[in-house]
């Protein structure tokens, strides 16, 4: 499990393919790798990998070829720049959100825009991903944890504050750049539990069947 708050932003050094997918050697620049021990799971853009070899300058990671299907580090390359974060402790301090480095899918930025001292981001989801996003709503984006300001369509917005545009990849995003997505693990336990309780399977959430199981009144 993670937070979504970036501990910093490592370097790509090589990408090798490995008996059918791919292996991932990443320079940690700033992340203190004190802590790590040889299996402990890494959040690379959202993805959580396990390290399988590691030194204080860098670790190594082996990525399926589910991950490299569903994610955008199909995309990366020997310098692409990522965003890190080392999985949560007992007394970690939780400045995000519950994020588990499992991606749900990709989405595409459309459009960005200076907004005050923040940057408003676009970002075109995937339709069977947007029930789960709701304004002012935590989504994860490429391992950030971000608040939701606006849900319209097949998009949603964010605001990205100076801090966080300088410390993250964000600062990297494009029109037309692809991120990975996790949506609130809150809201998809909730609809797994309230779709089981009911009598009738029904298709995502609605007003009625949240007053009935207790949730509204």
């Amino acid at each position: 499990m993670f937070t979504g708050i970036i501990e910093a932003v490592g370097k790509v050094q090589r990408i090798e393919p490995v008996g059918g997918d791919m292996r991932l050697t990443v320079e940690v620049q700033s992340l203190d790798m004190s802590d790590v021990k040889l299996g402990d799971s890494i959040a690379v853009n959202g993805v959580c990998l396990t390290a399988v070899k590691y030194d204080e300058r860098s670790f190594v990671a082996d990525v399926s070829n589910e991950s490299i299907s569903l994610t955008s580090l199909k995309h990366l390359k020997a310098g692409s720049p990522v965003n890190l974060e080392k999985a949560l402790l007992p007394t970690t301090r939780l400045g995000g959100h519950l994020v588990s480095g499992h991606v749900d899918g990709l989405g595409k930025v459309v459009n960005i825009a200076d907004d005050g001292r923040s940057i408003r981001y676009t970002i075109q989801v995937p339709a069977e991903l947007k029930r789960y996003i709701a304004v002012k709503g935590s989504i994860c984006i490429d391992g950030t944890s971000l608040t939701v300001n606006a849900v319209n369509d097949d998009h949603f917005d964010i605001n990205i504050v100076p801090h966080t545009q300088e410390r993250t990849i964000i600062q990297n995003y494009k029109p037309g750049t692809e991120v990975n997505l996790e949506v609130d693990l809150i809201a998809r336990y909730l609809e797994s539990l309230l779709l089981h309780s009911s009598d009738k399977k029904k298709e995502g959430l609605s007003l009625d069947l949240l007053s009935k199981a207790g949730f509204i009144g």
